[in-house]
């Protein structure tokens, strides 16, 4: 996705840490308001809640595999300084971010 402004260093570090599990919550509360950063915190955040699966037997496991690679990806992608959305999911990442949000009223 095309930037209309440059995103730098520390937007690119916030948007990496939001990809660390529970981090995800700490980037969508600190910048909430910065939508590069508000992009990535969203899409860590779904992962985060997905992750919490790993525990049922197979099907947990291999969702477990799938989000380690997801969250490798949107790293290296938000350090890059790209939008890159997760594949079939991305727009309940966007509902569960703003739910989220909205919910702890900030």
């Amino acid at each position: 996705m095309a930037q209309s402004k440059k995103i730098t260093q520390e937007e690119k570090i916030w948007a990496a840490i939001s990809y660390l599990w529970i981090l995800s919550l700490v980037a969508l509360v600190a910048r909430k308001n910065n939508d590069y950063v508000r992009f990535h915190a969203n899409q860590g955040f779904l992962l985060f809640i997905l992750s919490l699966f790993w525990w049922f037997p197979v099907l947990g496991w291999l969702l477990s595999l799938v989000i380690l690679v997801l969250v490798i990806v949107g790293i290296i992608k938000s350090f890059q300084g790209e939008e890159w959305s997760l594949p079939l999911i991305a727009p309940a990442a966007k509902k569960a971010g703003h739910w989220f949000v909205k919910t702890i009223k900030l």
